[in-house]
């Protein structure tokens, strides 16, 4: 027998055909994984890459110089100040941001495409820029990196070695200032030093909760 509901506008009895528990749709998700410089966002992502999981991984777009071991394309798109300009320009951001003096943004063609074709979607972006995915897709999954303490995320700075003392306490000082968000993400994950699996394995364990919601997100870009 159908299940009714009352139509109070039309003072009607409207018959409603209840869900399938067995066929529930699967929505893709767009996940956002973020934090302050330092906390290990790229090498998240890299170990996401290798557990093979069907995920797209959205390539920002970013004019800063590129690091040692850095590719074009994968790491990130490497343009010109002028070329993200016009990027801009023509609406092909999705986000954009200075970052300590850089800019970073998202393409919006590339998520769009990621998401129709089912994947999950995977972007790294900093805390201003996860703030501003939030206000624009308030269906996005948040997800922010820590880690183990201030201690830890100064001494992974210092290991870069691209870092001046100055510039040092610059993003010490930012990080201080993100972690004043955090009540503004869903999730946090702590990725402690040589715990890199542990803190990958968190992030995939929040992806399958949230596929196992009784009211799915719905992304709409």
């Amino acid at each position: 027998m159908a299940v009714r509901n009352y139509n109070e506008t039309r003072g009607t009895q409207q018959p409603v055909n209840p869900p399938d528990p067995y066929q529930r749709p699967q929505h893709p998700l767009l996940i956002v994984i973020s934090g302050p410089s330092g906390v290990g966002k790229d090498s998240v992502l890299a170990r996401l890459k290798e557990t093979g999981l069907p995920f797209h991984f959205v390539v920002t777009a970013n004019t800063r110089p590129r690091r040692p071991g850095e590719i074009e394309g994968k790491d990130y798109h490497f343009v010109t100040m002028s070329e993200f300009v016009e990027m801009i320009e023509r609406g092909e951001l999705l986000e954009h941001a200075v970052v300590y003096g850089d800019y970073k943004g998202i393409p919006r063609r590339q998520v769009r495409e990621a998401l129709a074709s089912g994947k999950d979607v995977i972007m790294r972006i900093d805390v201003q820029g996860a703030l501003t995915i939030r206000r624009l897709v308030p269906e996005a999954v948040l997800i922010f990196l820590l880690a183990g303490s201030e201690e830890e995320l100064a001494a992974r700075l210092r290991m870069r070695q691209t870092e001046t003392p100055d510039s040092l306490k610059l993003r010490l000082a930012t990080a201080r200032e993100e972690l004043k968000r955090i009540d503004e993400f869903d999730y946090v994950v702590v990725n402690r030093a040589g715990a890199l699996d542990e803190a990958v394995q968190t992030v995939i364990s929040v992806i399958c909760a949230e596929h196992s919601r009784v009211h799915p997100r719905q992304v709409t870009l």
